[in-house]
């Protein structure tokens, strides 16, 4: 539930001081770090590494 109450104080946030230039941002780096946690027991795994 913490995990919710987080990204809703996030948004509220960003509403309220009209930051949404801060979303294409925190959207790009949580889809970099779900790809690093899904590919880390993979095949692909030496090759996303090799990205960063």
């Amino acid at each position: 539930m913490s995990k919710l109450k987080t990204v809703k104080d996030m948004w509220g946030f960003m509403v309220e001081r009209k930051k949404f230039w801060m979303f294409p941002l925190l959207l790009i780096l949580t889809l970099l770090g779900l790809l690093i946690v899904f590919t880390q027991g993979s095949a692909l795994a030496p090759f996303i590494y090799t990205i960063f």
